[in-house]
């Protein structure tokens, strides 16, 4: 087993490894959108799962994500590669693939925050004009205060 902060260390340099491949030295055009978010290596360092966004062509449109991983596992080999001659370890961990869901969950995190904002701004609203429907202090005793006695 290896040590934590050097598996750490070497996940960020096969991040960067694969990022700095695919965006300049690898000429699939599928691979065109990808952006390596993280990279994690296991204990042992023999195994990396390398996570990944695909962004959309044009605003509006929804990402290929089946293109993009389709490009991803035919430029596996390549990749593996250049990350055993990048990083001088004694076994070239495996590459493993894992579309990044992180960005849509927390796009739709902002979406409901939103949602109950508004609904908190509308709750608001109603109880700015509302009265109570009965007394004002519903806990006052008003016996006790004319007799001159604390209520218990």
């Amino acid at each position: 087993m290896a040590d934590p902060a050097r598996a750490q260390r070497l996940a960020k340099r096969i991040s960067a490894i694969v990022a700095s491949a695919i965006g300049g030295e690898i000429k699939d055009p599928r691979l065109r959108h990808i952006t390596i978010t993280d990279a994690r290596v296991t204990g042992d360092l023999h195994d990396a799962t390398v996570f990944y966004t695909v962004m959309p062509e044009t605003l509006g449109e929804q990402p290929d994500y089946d293109a993009a991983a389709a490009g991803l596992a035919k430029a596996r080999g390549i990749l593996r590669s250049k990350v055993g001659a990048g990083t001088g370890v004694r076994f070239t961990p495996t590459l493993t693939f894992v579309l990044d869901t992180v960005p849509d969950t927390a796009r739709e995190m902002d979406e409901l925050l939103a949602r109950a904002k508004a609904h908190d701004a509308e709750v608001a609203a109603r109880a700015a004009g509302a009265r109570p429907a009965g007394d004002a202090d519903p806990y006052r005793d008003t016996g006790a205060a004319e007799t001159g006695q604390d209520s218990e």
